[in-house]
């Protein structure tokens, strides 16, 4: 797979702190989607999702979503047409991590699951153990797990507030997927999220 030769910065819009669906509406219509249309997600799409999933909500540096201890082992990734990106949630940025679209060998490495290459964006999040080891010792992979949960259902709730769609899925050879999402050794893959517009 190869990496761009100097990285690229992909500024996010800020998000939006109203909708127009409530929270009780976005629960209710909440279903697992797996067929997307071809339209792509626009950057402010994108930004609103990643805000939802690990975005910083208070100046002290703490996220939408829920972390022991305040630790936060989690990493964010999405990969569309023009490359695979990582989601900075202090600076609330992308930095391009490959150039090329990694969504067919995404595809093939979680058992050949079609939403992955319908969907114009795979959001992945991945986990750095380590984090939360350090203070919590035996019960970290478990508070990470649970994180990981509390992300991705997030991501999933933001989505249907924007009249998108997605489906989280934890079907995957993770040393292959690791592979090709370039992660470091100390970095494990746990969820692949297909979002797109519902066919």
């Amino acid at each position: 797979m190869s990496k761009p030769d100097s990285l690229t910065i992909v500024e996010l819009p800020e998000p939006q702190l109203r909708g127009e669906q409530s929270l009780e509406q976005t629960l209710a219509s909440r279903r697992s989607i797996r067929e997307f249309t071809d339209k792509p997600l626009t950057d402010a799409e994108i930004s609103q999702l990643l805000w939802a999933a690990q975005g910083v909500t208070d100046p002290a540096g703490l996220r939408a979503a829920p972390s022991a201890g305040a630790l936060y082992p989690l990493e964010m990734y999405v990969a569309r047409s023009s490359g695979l990106y990582h989601f900075d949630p202090a600076r609330h940025q992308l930095t391009q991590r490959h150039n090329q679209d990694l969504r067919r060998a995404i595809h093939r490495a979680a058992l050949s699951q079609d939403a992955l290459i319908e969907a114009p964006a795979v959001f992945v999040i991945t986990a750095v153990y380590a984090r939360t080891r350090a203070k919590y010792d035996d019960r970290a992979d478990r508070y990470v797990h649970m994180e990981a949960g509390h992300a991705a259902q997030n991501l999933l709730l933001q989505a249907v507030a924007l009249d998108l769609g997605g489906v989280p899925i934890g079907a995957f050879n993770d040393d292959r997927l690791s592979e090709i999402l370039g992660l470091p050794d100390h970095e494990a893959p746990l969820y692949l999220i297909p979002i797109g517009h519902p066919r």
